[in-house]
C-alpha cells in the first residue's frame, strides 16, 4: 500500500467506545492520551492509527483486545479494519487469541488482494506475517464474570436461549439496567460502559482510520458487528476518515462511518458531519453510538448520543 506522508504534520484522534461514564475515567483518559501521542510520532498515517489503536488494545480498560468480551461459547475474539484515503482496506474479523487485530487488518490490506478474511484462517495469516497468536486475551475480571455467568452448552439454537436475556441493554455491557434479567451479573464492579477503540490520522495529505473491538459480551459465538464491516465501523476517502463505535448491528445497517464522510465530502466540518451523522443514527435506529472524524483542513470531529465517549486529539 503506497502511501507518503510530511515527516512534519501528522493529525490523530482516537476514541475508546461510546457507552457509559466510567467510574473512574482519568486512567483511561491517560491511555488515550497515550495511543494520539503514539500515533503522531509515526511517519504515515496508517503506521499512526496502527500504532495508535495497539495501546488501546494492549490495555484491559478497553474492549479491545486483551480484556475483550467473551461471546457464548467462552472464546474472546477480536476484529478490526483499516483503510487509507486511496480506498485500500483490509479487515479481519473472529480471531480467538489475536491481541492486536489491528495488525492483521492491515496484513489483509497490504499483503493479500483481498479485503476482509475472517475466522481460523485471519490467525493463521496474523501467526504467517508475524503477528502473536495464542495469547490469553481473559484478565481475572473476565474469567470471573464469565464463570458467574452459567455459560450455556450445546447447539447454536441453546446458546441464542441462553443469551436472550443477556445480549443487549447497553452497547457493551448488558448487565446495566439488567437486574431482573435470571442469571445475569448484576454487580458490575470495574466493568464501566466502554466499548470499541479506534483512530483517524492526517499528514496534510492522506488519511487513514482503524478501528478495533472484543465485540459484545454474550454475543453467540461467531458473532461479527459492525467493526470490520467496510464503511460501518471504519471508512476514509479523499475529503476524511471516520471510526464509529456503538451498538454494532445497528451501525452496520446504516454504515455509520460512510455516512459521516459524505457529509464531509458535502461540505460540512469534520464537527458538523459528526453532529449530523448521529443524529441521523439516532433517529433511524434508535440507538447509541459515536463516531470521530478527521477533515482535509486537519480539524477533528466528535459526537456521540450515549451517556459518555471519551477521546483524545493530538498534533505535530
Amino acid at each position: 500500500m503506497a502511501e507518503t506522508g510530511d515527516s512534519g504534520t501528522m493529525h490523530v484522534i482516537v476514541h475508546g467506545g461510546a457507552g457509559g461514564v466510567p467510574d473512574d475515567p482519568q486512567p483511561r483518559q491517560a491511555v488515550l492520551d497515550e495511543a494520539a501521542a503514539a500515533g503522531t510520532a509515526e511517519a504515515t498515517p496508517l503506521d499512526a492509527v496502527d500504532a495508535a489503536v495497539r495501546v488501546l488494545e494492549s490495555d484491559v480498560r478497553f474492549n479491545a483486545g486483551v480484556g475483550g468480551a467473551v461471546q457464548s461459547d467462552g472464546v474472546v475474539r477480536t476484529d478490526a479494519g483499516v483503510m487509507t484515503s486511496d480506498r485500500e482496506a483490509g479487515a479481519a474479523a473472529g480471531m480467538a487469541g489475536v491481541e492486536h487485530a489491528v495488525s492483521v487488518a492491515r496484513v489483509v490490506a497490504e499483503e493479500t488482494p483481498h479485503v476482509f478474511v475472517a475466522g481460523d484462517h485471519a490467525v493463521d495469516l496474523a501467526d504467517d506475517f508475524g503477528v502473536a497468536t495464542d495469547v490469553d486475551l481473559f484478565t481475572d475480571e473476565t474469567r470471573a464474570r464469565w464463570a458467574d455467568a452459567d455459560p450455556p452448552q450445546g447447539s447454536p439454537k441453546e446458546h441464542l436461549a441462553w443469551l436472550d436475556s443477556r445480549f443487549g441493554g447497553s452497547t457493551s455491557d448488558p448487565t446495566a439496567d439488567s437486574d431482573e434479567k435470571e442469571g445475569t451479573v448484576t454487580e458490575r464492579g470495574d466493568f464501566s460502559d466502554h466499548d470499541t477503540v479506534g483512530a483517524v490520522a492526517f499528514d496534510g495529505e492522506s488519511f487513514a482510520t482503524a478501528t478495533s473491538t472484543g465485540g459484545r459480551w454474550f454475543a453467540l459465538a461467531g458473532r461479527v458487528g459492525d467493526v470490520p464491516q467496510l464503511g460501518s465501523g471504519f471508512y476514509a476517502a479523499p475529503a476524511g476518515a471516520a471510526s464509529a463505535t456503538g451498538a454494532g448491528e445497528d451501525i452496520a445497517k446504516v454504515t455509520l462511518s460512510r455516512r459521516a464522510v459524505r457529509h464531509l465530502e458535502d461540505g460540512l466540518s469534520a464537527q458538523q458531519a459528526a453532529e449530523t451523522a448521529i443524529a441521523e443514527f439516532g433517529e433511524l435506529t434508535g440507538s447509541s453510538a459515536g463516531v470521530i472524524l478527521l477533515d482535509s483542513d486537519g480539524e477533528a470531529g466528535s459526537a456521540f448520543n450515549s451517556d459518555g465517549m471519551q477521546t483524545s486529539v493530538a498534533r505535530r
